[in-house]
């Protein structure tokens, strides 16, 4: 596979960051304990490099009750403490309270859509956009979609959702496909949007 032409952010001799860039970065995604997956590890990488994070998120997954939004939100003060006393992730007091508040946040959001997915599509209006990139500096931290979405939801309550954050957050998640011109997954994940009902 090292022969394959893959973004220019990418540090290709790490090749947990390799497989994540070649399987999920850009992939769209309709499920909702994913999405609420990628949503607390981005809030979790803010001011720091994502690589930081996925390194840390087989640890994530295990003390965060496989990201299941609804067993999070019931996280009370001494779950807290003791999350902060795990090295195995971020420990920022602001970061591991705001995942919790998040959580009941995102189930009011799926009681009142029937599901976040639903919720977040409607801000690029079910359909992945497509970018054409071709040098590091055309990649964009922010987009009005994304100041949309971070604007909803933290009237709805949302912490750590800056529009940078969700920005990426799409990236993540496929509402935007942000792979670069050359790079061998863009074309695949654009043939897959028949598939999934979008494009």
């Amino acid at each position: 596979m090292s022969e394959l032409c893959r973004c220019p952010w990418l540090d290709t001799s790490k090749a947990d960051y390799v497989a994540y860039h070649d399987t999920e970065w850009g992939v769209p995604l309709l499920d909702d304990d994913k999405l609420f997956e990628f949503l607390t590890l981005e809030a979790a990488q803010a001011g720091l490099s994502w690589y930081t994070v996925l390194k840390k998120r087989p640890h994530y997954r295990q003390v965060f009750a496989g990201f299941d939004a609804e067993q999070v939100a019931r996280f009370d003060q001494q779950r807290i403490e003791q999350l902060l006393q795990d090295p195995g992730i971020i420990r920022n007091r602001l970061k591991v309270e705001a995942a919790v508040n998040n959580a009941r946040c995102f189930l009011a959001i799926q009681q009142a859509f029937g599901s976040f997915a639903a919720y977040q599509w409607r801000f690029v209006d079910g359909r992945p956009q497509v970018s054409s990139i071709c040098r590091p500096e055309d990649y964009r931290a922010t987009s009005k979609e994304s100041d949309a979405m971070s604007k909803d939801l933290k009237q709805r309550g949302f912490k750590f959702v800056g529009s940078t954050i969700i920005y990426a957050h799409m990236q993540a998640c496929g509402m935007v496909n942000d792979h670069s011109l050359n790079c061998f997954r863009r074309q695949q994940i654009i043939d897959s949007y028949p598939a999934l009902g979008l494009g």
